[in-house]
């Protein structure tokens, strides 16, 4: 593969990160596990970042250990812990493989 397609597959990926994070993010109503729990960036936020410092091909195994944390981050939660602000998570909306709680109150 030649640097340009891997820069446009870079590209392409930050673009549709974008687009979720823009138009699709705020019709679901909720944050990920992981920003719920802890706060700080969201998922796609961490991984638009990851995928900016270290490209696409590179930065794999940290997306697979945000979205394991953020999944740990689920289980805390669905064990009662409150998420940042006080609020409790009442539900869960399942994206994939990953359930991603959404708050209510």
């Amino acid at each position: 593969m030649t640097q340009l397609s891997i820069n446009t597959f870079t590209a392409s990926a930050l673009s549709a990160i974008s687009f979720y994070q823009r138009w699709l993010s705020p019709l679901k109503g909720f944050r990920c596990a992981h920003a719920a729990l802890y706060g700080g960036e969201s998922c796609s936020a961490a991984v638009a970042r990851v995928i900016s410092e270290q490209g696409l091909t590179g930065s794999a195994s940290a997306i697979s250990a945000r979205f394991q944390a953020c999944r740990s981050a689920f289980d805390q939660l669905s064990l009662g812990q409150h998420v940042t602000g006080g609020a409790r998570v009442r539900g869960v909306c399942c994206c994939g493989p990953l359930p991603i709680p959404f708050r209510c109150g």
